[in-house]
C-alpha cells in the first residue's frame, strides 16, 4: 500500500457534481480516483486538473458500476492504494408514474444507486473503519427525505441512500470508529439529470424550476459536509439554503424491547 499517497474516490465522475467535486478536491491539492463509463470525459476532466496541478496522480477508471461484477473488481483494483474519502456519486433518476415506469430502466437504477452504492460502502468501511481521517460521503436527494410526485421509485432508492447512511454513521460512532461516514442531500441541481431523469435530449432548468443549485455550487457544499462534525448536508425547501445537520431518521439504538446484539 502506498502509504505517501492518499486518494479521494469520486463515482459518476464525468459530469456534473461528481465532475466538479472532482476538480473542487484537486484544488485541495487530493490524488483522485474518478469513475464513470465515460472515459472521454473522464480523460478530459484529467488533462484540465493535472494543467493546474501537474504535481497530482489522477487515475481514471472507466467502468459501468450498474453491472455488479464491476463494483466489486473496481474495489479490488484500488486496493494497492491508500483511500482517504470515498463519494459516492454514481447514479440517475426517473420520472414516470409506477405504472408506466421502464422497468429495465428501473433496474439498472436500483442496481446504481442502491446496490452498488451500499457494497463500495460496506468495502470501504470494512478496510478503512479504524483509519483516522476516512470518511465516506453517500449522494442522495432531496427526494432521499420526501416523496416526489412521479418519481416515487427514484424517491425510495434515495430514501435508502439516506437511511443507510444515516444508520451507518450511528453504527460507526456507537463502535466509536475514526471513519466518518455522511450524506449529501442536493435539490434541483443543473446538471444532465433531468435530461436522464425525463428521457429527453434537452432539458430546460430555468424552466422547471424558479431556483436550482450548479454543480460548482453542490461541489463546494459537498466539501462543506465533508469537513464538518456533521452527517448530513441538505438544501432547505424553504429558504433553498445549504444546511449542515444531525442525523434526520429516528434511530431505535439498543432499548430493551430492540432484538438483542451478539457479539
Amino acid at each position: 500500500m502506498r502509504q505517501d499517497n492518499k486518494y479521494t474516490v469520486i463515482t459518476g465522475a464525468s459530469s456534473g457534481i461528481g465532475y466538479e467535486t472532482a476538480n473542487a478536491f484537486a484544488k485541495r491539492g487530493k490524488n483522485l480516483v474518478i469513475v464513470a463509463r465515460n472515459k472521454g470525459n473522464l480523460e478530459k476532466l484529467k488533462t484540465e486538473i493535472l494543467n493546474d496541478n501537474s504535481s497530482l496522480n489522477v487515475i481514471v477508471k472507466d467502468t459501468d458500476l450498474s453491472i455488479i461484477k464491476n463494483v466489486y473488481k473496481l474495489y479490488q483494483d484500488l486496493k494497492p492504494y491508500q483511500l482517504e474519502t470515498w463519494i459516492n456519486n454514481a447514479g440517475f433518476g426517473d420520472y414516470d408514474s409506477v405504472a408506466n415506469q421502464n422497468l429495465e430502466k428501473i433496474e439498472t437504477m436500483l442496481r446504481l444507486n442502491v446496490e452498488a452504492l451500499v457494497i463500495l460502502s460496506s468495502l470501504f468501511v470494512r478496510d478503512y473503519q479504524n483509519i483516522e481521517g476516512s470518511k465516506l460521503i453517500n449522494v442522495s436527494s432531496a427526494g432521499g427525505y420526501i416523496i416526489v410526485p412521479t418519481a416515487v421509485t427514484y424517491c425510495a432508492s434515495k430514501f435508502f441512500v439516506s437511511t443507510f447512511t444515516e444508520g451507518l454513521a450511528r453504527e460507526l460512532e456507537g463502535s466509536n470508529a475514526k471513519l466518518q461516514a455522511k450524506v449529501l442531500a442536493p435539490a434541483a441541481t443543473r446538471t444532465n439529470f433531468g435530461n436522464v431523469a425525463n428521457n429527453i435530449e434537452a432539458y430546460d432548468y430555468d424552466k422547471s424550476f424558479g431556483t436550482y443549485h450548479t454543480s460548482k455550487e453542490m461541489a463546494d457544499f459537498l466539501l462543506q459536509l465533508h469537513d464538518s462534525c456533521e452527517v448530513v448536508g441538505a438544501i432547505s425547501r424553504e429558504s433553498f439554503e445549504f444546511e449542515l445537520l444531525s442525523p434526520l431518521f429516528n434511530y431505535a439504538g439498543n432499548p430493551k424491547h430492540n432484538q438483542s446484539v451478539i457479539l
